[in-house]
């Protein structure tokens, strides 16, 4: 029985106070000790070393992003295959693989790495899926501990430890110095009800070999913490870290796509540190180092430490300087962010390090300032955490990797049916590409980096159809009927306030917030925004059917917007008028949310750009 094992069996056969003891074998690099130095003296010494590093090795602006943040930590995915199925990582119905060539080679990998350190990058972690599943797993530690030599600090890796503790220690002679281990339960059987898979004392066999390593600087375990599955386990985690120099990090439970997230499982951090101040009042907070995603703590005499990764509850996007590299070769600067911008079709395009660098650039500058909140963050579009390489999709998912056909049904107001048109990913000589997917059919953003800016503006139109009794009330005619339940929901409608006005303020609001509506549109600095909302009685072809009859009655939003910029702002006026429209729906719908109709949006007129400017031809409304 392995010394790891010896301690669970014990951990589980006495009475609750529980004192775990676990043989102090691992060498811990005296640097990363706990010193009674005060942590404003720690974190001055910690930046004037960081100050000193950077006036040797300049930072690369490429790394650093609109809210100044340097980003020197790379975390690289090697594979998104796995010999586990985490419910929280990998969805139940399992991930749709990328062909093998698709995954970025070895040198591919170095390339990158090399370019990312010569940048500025001090940190990398290698990630997957699992990383040990991938054969050149030793290589790739090989070459990345060259790169030492151009500044790289340290080298990472976060494994499930199934298949590590035989290779371990080549791993470590190779350049590995950081690892991270996924353990969730130290119940034999919970881990299978979790993993979905045996080998928990694999993963235990892995932890004692990692404790015992003379050439790890640092050994971490990190726990998912789920209400009702593994909460219960807090404190025995907590007792690992009596004899032993490990870091148990609890991370709060997380979404991702297709892993069932709710925030009723989710338990935050503040809850279990009062869980554990309970059975230790002394724990006390401890530095971190800088931009960590833990918040430490240890309890006075215990040789490790705990710590709480809170990205739901208590985000730490203001001091993130990370940057992820999925194992296809796509750039993610954020998690939860699910844009992504292909650097292995810039480099198998022939690009240079210079052009890659602009691609890097262009990425980093896009980041938000932080992610969504907890109950908002897409789930949809967003990768599953395996495919990602995080703290992992269905067939169906958005980022297939087969090409796809995408059927759009849009509405014609003036034959009241549908209409499907059909776009598909496939290129050829008769058939339009998609600017925004990749050749493989993935949504991308257009890298607008090497154009240059110009003054741009856009005018987009649209109509909102509306019932006699609607119309009455947004031009101010006094309600004439009998009808006392209409009279009622005329004067509801009328205490939201005047419908033009709102609507206008909306439109405007709707369009400054574009990039953040529409995945792929780039964040750009407007200089003006025109919105106007018109009441019109049309005749004719422009009049509107309905079940009901015609419509003849309609409000028209106009939007003109301008900035000074690299792209076009179509988006952001077609945005603002469907906002517009939306709004003033809502604000009739007390009275009129059965008959209104929302007609053709485009864009009227366009100026700047290389293609030219245009004024769309055809009637008033543009169709």
């Amino acid at each position: 029985m392995s010394h790891m094992n010896h301690i669970l069996n014990s951990l589980f056969h006495r009475p609750p106070a529980r004192q775990v003891a676990i043989t102090s074998r691992s060498i811990y690099n005296p640097s990363h000790r706990y010193s009674s130095q005060t942590g404003s003296h720690l974190q001055a010494s910690v930046q004037d070393r960081i100050a000193r590093t950077d006036a040797q090795n300049p930072f690369s602006p490429a790394l650093i992003d609109s809210f100044t943040r340097k980003h020197d930590y790379l975390r690289i995915s090697l594979t998104e295959r796995c010999n586990l199925r985490c419910f929280y990582c990998m969805p139940s119905g399992g991930v749709e693989l990328s062909p093998r060539h698709h995954i970025l080679t070895d040198d591919e990998i170095i390339r990158l790495a090399s370019l990312f350190v010569r940048s500025g990058v001090k940190k990398i972690r290698l990630t997957g899926g699992e990383p040990t599943v991938r054969k050149d797993l030793d290589n790739i530690i090989r070459q990345l501990n060259e790169l030492r030599l151009l500044g790289l600090d340290s080298i990472g890796m976060t494994s499930n430890g199934l298949a590590l503790h035989r290779r371990l220690s080549d791993l470590v002679h190779n350049g590995l110095t950081h690892l991270n281990l996924s353990l969730d339960t130290l119940d034999p059987f919970k881990f299978e009800i979790m993993t979905r898979r045996p080998g928990h004392n694999a993963v235990l066999r892995a932890l004692d070999v990692a404790l015992s390593c003379a050439g790890l600087r640092s050994v971490k375990l990190n726990v998912v913490v789920v209400k009702g599955l593994n909460d219960s386990e807090v404190l025995d985690f907590v007792e690992l870290t009596k004899d032993n120099k490990l870091s148990v990090r609890f991370i709060e439970f997380m979404p991702f796509t297709g892993n069932k997230w709710d925030k009723v499982k989710m338990v935050p951090s503040a809850e279990l540190l009062h869980t554990i101040k309970q059975r230790h009042p002394a724990i006390e907070r401890v530095s971190d180092e800088l931009n960590d995603t833990a918040r430490s703590w240890r309890i006075p005499g215990y040789k490790g430490n705990i710590g709480f990764i809170s990205s739901m509850s208590d985000h730490f996007c203001s001091s993130c300087n990370r940057l992820r590299v999925t194992a296809d070769g796509q750039i993610k600067v954020c998690l939860f962010d699910a844009k992504e911008i292909s650097l292995r079709d810039e480099m198998r395009r022939g690009a240079t390090d210079e052009e890659l660098l602009q691609v890097i650039s262009s990425a980093v500058m896009g980041k938000k300032e932080k992610h969504a909140g907890m109950e908002d963050i897409d789930v949809v579009t967003n990768r599953p955490m395996i495919l990602i390489g995080g703290p992992q999709q269905s067939s169906s998912h958005l980022h297939s990797r087969l090409p796809f056909s995408i059927f759009v049904p849009t509405f014609s107001p003036h034959i009241g049916t549908r209409l499907k048109r059909r776009w598909n990913s496939h290129s050829s000589a008769n058939i339009p590409r998609l600017t925004h997917l990749d050749p493989d059919g993935r949504p991308s953003m257009v890298d607008v980096g090497s154009k240059e800016s110009t003054k741009r503006t856009a005018t987009a139109i649209g109509h909102i159809y509306i019932p006699k009794v609607a119309y009455d009330l947004v031009t101010g005619t006094p309600p004439q009927t009998e009808n006392e339940l209409l009279y009622k929901a005329q004067v509801k409608a009328s205490g939201k306030g005047d419908v033009l006005t709102v609507a206008q303020l909306a439109a405007i609001m709707g369009c400054k917030r574009t990039p953040e509506l529409i995945p792929l549109c780039h964040p750009l600095q407007l200089s003006h925004i025109l919105v106007a909302l018109t009441p019109e009685v049309v005749a004719g072809q422009e009049t509107a059917q309905h079940d009901s009859g015609p419509l003849p009655y309609r409000i028209q939003c106009t939007a003109t917007v301008s900035c000074e910029g690299k792209t076009g702002v179509e988006m952001e006026a077609l945005t603002a008028v469907s906002v517009g429209l939306l709004t003033v729906w809502d604000m009739l719908k007390a009275i009129a949310g059965k008959e209104m109709m929302i007609g053709s949006i485009i864009v009227s007129r366009k100026s700047g750009g290389k293609n030219g400017d245009f004024t769309r031809g055809g009637s008033k409304e543009g169709s």
